[in-house]
């Protein structure tokens, strides 16, 4: 039998920030583009297929913790309560659309599937619904008791938004964004660091911290537990989905990243063919 060459090893890219630089946030584009936010107060956004920074975009005055692509626009947010947007196509020196409204630090930014809205969370417990032709907040909603940082908008219901609260709230909220109203609420029993909705059912991923430190898989809008994973033994901090919507990554404050298989594509069709009627009764 011949014999079969062995694959190349995985390649990776490294890049590098400015020296003395310290990295809060990060976030790709779905092309090459991937936007870095700094503790000095500015972003970079580097293309990764060259290898080599494109843009140093300035405006903040603290620390960029979120970051959120709507296209070719970059929504920022940072210690100084400021979220700035700039389209990466136009200069750098092309002045920002800045959003003010939050209290203390803008820690959690989400695009609705559609583009149309920006979804904010602060550490002044204050979630905010933005448009792309307001500077103040459509949508207000003040029912958290902690910082809102974990965010995600329903790729099956139009107009759904989850939002998670720190140890002092520890709930999940729901919200329908058509109407502007309050919807179920669960207390998860944590601190609630991330929210993911699964790409292919009607189920939504929670990542926790103090005190269980695990992954919560829920059944929307049942809130039933599907699954529930543990191994990391601090905060679960960092949540994202495969590509292909099957598994999930998570990184804690342990140092270490664990994979799981929590989805599957086969009931796709049944689960989204049953979700469209959510907001079947608003016009």
């Amino acid at each position: 039998m011949p014999s079969r060459a062995a694959s190349p090893p995985p390649q990776s890219r490294v890049l590098r920030p400015f020296p003395e630089t310290h990295l809060f946030s990060c976030r790709y584009t779905k092309g090459n583009l991937v936007a870095v936010g700094t503790n000095s107060g500015y972003v970079q956004v580097w293309d990764v297929a060259a290898n080599k920074q494109i843009s140093k975009l300035v405006g903040h005055t603290a620390r960029v913790g979120a970051l959120a692509w709507s296209a070719d626009v970059l929504s920022s947010g940072s210690r100084d309560r400021m979220i700035l947007q700039r389209d990466v196509r136009t200069p750098a020196s092309t002045p920002e659309r800045r959003l003010p409204g939050h209290r203390q630090e803008v820690c959690g930014l989400k695009w609705s599937p559609d583009n149309q809205h920006l979804a904010s969370g602060g550490n002044d417990n204050r979630l905010y619904v933005w448009n792309m032709h307001s500077t103040c907040p459509i949508q207000t909603y003040t029912e958290h008791q902690a910082a809102v940082k974990a965010i995600a908008w329903s790729p099956h219901h139009h107009g759904l938004l989850a939002s998670g609260g720190g140890t002092a709230d520890r709930c999940i909220r729901f919200w329908n964004t058509l109407t502007g109203q309050p919807m179920q609420c669960v207390d998860t029993g944590s601190q609630v660091c991330n929210l993911a909705w699964s790409k292919h059912s009607s189920e939504l991923v929670s990542t926790h911290g103090y005190s269980q430190n695990q992954i919560l898989v829920w059944k929307y809008p049942t809130l039933s537990h599907v699954a529930k994973l543990t191994g990391h033994s601090y905060r679960v901090l960092y949540l994202a989905m495969s590509p292909d919507g099957e598994s999930i990554v998570t990184g804690a404050g342990d140092e270490t990243l664990r994979f799981w298989n929590v989805f599957s594509k086969v009931r796709s069709h049944r689960e989204c063919k049953s979700v469209l009627n959510l907001f079947g009764n608003i016009r």
